[in-house]
């Protein structure tokens, strides 16, 4: 019996990032969003601790953008990734991580602090991103969700009650 066969992985292929992340994937849609953004407006300044710390000491690492930071932590809430190893880990292995990342990694304590320190901001920022969506009629407005909520249930004596109406 024939089986698929997959190409071989020395062979050499020809593709940029952009071709392998889909038109309407919903990474193109974040990056939009923060590009959008003005950041001193919803309260994320330059001026955080890494910053202070260049000030007394000129030497060491340049600081990563602060926009590339807040697409990582807006990707990890969308796709449920709340720790900032596994945030880490998936900047390495995920295709849409790498493409949104323009393939840069930052460390899990870096993005550790980024939380910490714009976290008021960061509560404010999905406002913005509710009316981003529906300034670009993502929202249908049509369905309700209700999540976590806890409804009380119909049990058979009520249900004959209602019946007898």
């Amino acid at each position: 019996m024939k089986t698929i066969q997959g190409i071989s992985r020395q062979q050499i292929q020809f593709s940029s990032l952009d071709d392998q992340i889909a038109a309407d994937n919903a990474v193109r849609i974040l990056d939009a969003f923060v590009k959008k953004l003005d950041l001193p407006k919803i309260g994320i300044e330059q001026c955080s601790i890494k910053k202070q710390r260049t000030k007394t000491n000129p030497g060491g690492a340049p600081r990563f953008e602060d926009k590339l930071l807040l697409k990582l932590y807006l990707y990890g809430y969308l796709n449920k990734i709340r720790s900032s190893r596994k945030l880490e880990q998936e900047c390495y292995r995920n295709v849409e991580l790498r493409w949104l990342m323009q393939q840069l990694v930052p460390n899990y304590h870096t993005i550790a602090d980024f939380r910490k320190i714009h976290s008021q901001a960061l509560k404010n920022l999905f406002k913005l991103y509710v009316q981003f969506l529906d300034e670009l009629n993502l929202l249908g407005k049509q369905t309700i969700a209700v999540d976590g909520s806890k409804f009380r249930a119909v049990t058979a004596e009520r249900i004959t009650t209602i019946k007898k109406r």
